[in-house]
């Protein structure tokens, strides 16, 4: 009789995991569906934010920019002469912190 009980308890002790995991799954993927929800979305016709950015003296490169887009919206063809850090003109990246002398226009 006493192997049937530790069967039994055994049984009872994965159905209880099983559950539990479950759970744990479910409010891991509502957490997560509830913080993706929550994340500021960008209104209608202000996909342009990047046109509008300030040209200063140092600038922070934003997704989808190049050297050549900077160089245009910003007026400044020096930007590879002022920035010995950037190596290849091609190789930029979101978050890089570039020097230019903005126009006044």
């Amino acid at each position: 009789m006493a192997i049937h009980l530790s069967r039994s308890s055994a049984a009872i002790a994965d159905a209880a995991f099983c559950y539990c995991a479950v759970l744990l799954v479910v409010l891991i993927l509502l957490g997560s569906v509830r913080e993706y929800s929550s994340l500021p979305r960008e209104a209608p016709g202000k996909g342009n934010h990047l046109l509008t950015r300030p040209c200063d003296e140092i600038y922070v490169v934003g997704e989808g920019e190049t050297l050549h887009t900077i160089s245009d919206k910003c007026g400044d063809p020096y930007i590879v002469e002022l920035n010995p850090h950037i190596h290849d003109p091609d190789d930029v990246f979101p978050g890089l912190v570039i020097k230019i002398t903005p126009s006044r226009n």
